[in-house]
């Protein structure tokens, strides 16, 4: 399972007005730790006034570069992204866990295969890993990037896009849509809707020909978009997302779980298994997740969103009956067999038994 592991600050750049770019050093013990996949996260924590706060970051560079850095953009209220736009500085400390997620599919150097990427804003971080990795490890494969801003200012990674698009002539293409901002273009002005990509797959995108799709932003803009590459043929084997947990709030606190009703109501006896040793504790059917009881309970669960998007929080339901309240992590094979996500796991059965080892 997951464990924090200290990672020094070795660089800040700004990247946009409201964002920045943060290249991070893990101790040399822990380096294969942090070996990464292209598309890949990390997970933070850090304690504001008392209060411990966890959130995940994309890693926005490729596997050639021999390097760590993520993408940071400031979110309205947020108090971990606030800080490292305008506190972080080279030299600090951050704990972070080894990366995670699955947003990415095996690459093959002998083959050539068209991939199609679709980001909204900061979705771009992970699909910029996923680019450039895709570029120097497949030789023979091509990469069309739609990449939705308001304007033209807010774009991150700009040049450096630009420079990918240079250096890889004919191989990769980069469509900006600006949604407040007249392009020559007036396909590529506005937002990306159902209309927009009738358009783009009409004018400017085969997509018989596209073999893998990535999409990475808001969920409104993902799933108009997934329909829309539904529709014009691919599967959902092809269609790979990322959900940002945009709408988290800043200091979160913990669900308290109510002691009183786990011990004299409808209750169920739950066990748990984590790093090899096993605890038992008691909670109430009232809705409150597995995790939040967990942590109340005094065990150190893994989470970072505590919003169905990641899957740190994954854990194998071996006895009982649960129902996840959202998801947007765990592939159907996963669910079959039994994984869950703790932080959206509610107990339905009398007796739980659960594992985060398995």
């Amino acid at each position: 399972m997951p464990r924090f592991h200290p990672l020094t600050v070795t660089d800040v750049r700004p990247e946009t007005r409201d964002a920045v770019v943060v290249t991070l050093r893990p101790d040399p013990a822990d380096a294969d730790a942090f070996g990464f996949t292209q598309g890949q996260y990390l997970t933070f924590r850090r304690d504001f006034d008392g209060e411990e706060l966890r959130r995940s970051y994309s890693i926005c560079a490729g596997l050639d570069e021999g390097c760590l850095k993520v993408g940071i953009k400031r979110v309205d209220g947020g108090a971990f992204s606030t800080w490292a736009n305008e506190a972080l500085r080279p030299g600090d400390v951050l704990q972070a866990m080894p990366p995670q997620g699955r947003f990415h599919t095996p690459l093959d150097p002998a083959r050539g295969r068209n991939y199609l990427g679709f980001a909204g804003g900061s979705g771009i971080t992970p699909l910029l890993s996923i680019v450039k990795t895709v570029l120097t490890r497949e030789p023979k494969s091509t990469f069309t990037l739609v990449y939705a801003n308001r304007q033209l200012a807010s774009i991150m990674f700009r040049e450096e896009l630009e420079d990918l698009k240079n250096t890889h002539l004919g191989r990769f293409s980069v469509i900006h849509v600006l949604e407040s901002e007249a392009q020559e273009i007036d396909l590529f002005t506005g937002r990306v809707d159902a209309e927009k990509m009738e358009a783009l797959f009409r004018l400017w995108i085969d997509a018989e020909s596209v073999d893998t799709a990535f999409i990475c932003g808001p969920e409104p803009m993902m799933l108009t978009i997934a329909e829309s590459l539904r529709k014009h043929g691919l599967t959902d084997d092809q269609i790979k997302f990322e959900l940002f947990a945009s709408g988290q709030p800043g200091r979160a606190k913990r669900q308290a779980v109510a002691q009183d009703a786990a011990r004299t109501g409808n209750a169920c006896e739950v066990s748990v298994t984590l790093d090899g040793a096993t605890r038992s504790f008691r909670m109430p059917k009232d809705g409150t997740a597995v995790l939040d009881a967990a942590l109340e309970n005094h065990m150190d669960a893994p989470y970072s969103c505590k919003a169905g998007v990641c899957s740190t929080c994954r854990a194998k339901v071996l006895e009982g009956e649960v129902e996840m309240i959202t998801n947007h992590a765990l592939e159907d094979y996963e669910i079959r067999a039994g994984y869950v996500l703790s932080c959206q796991c509610v107990p339905l059965s009398d007796k739980l038994v659960l594992s985060y080892d398995d």
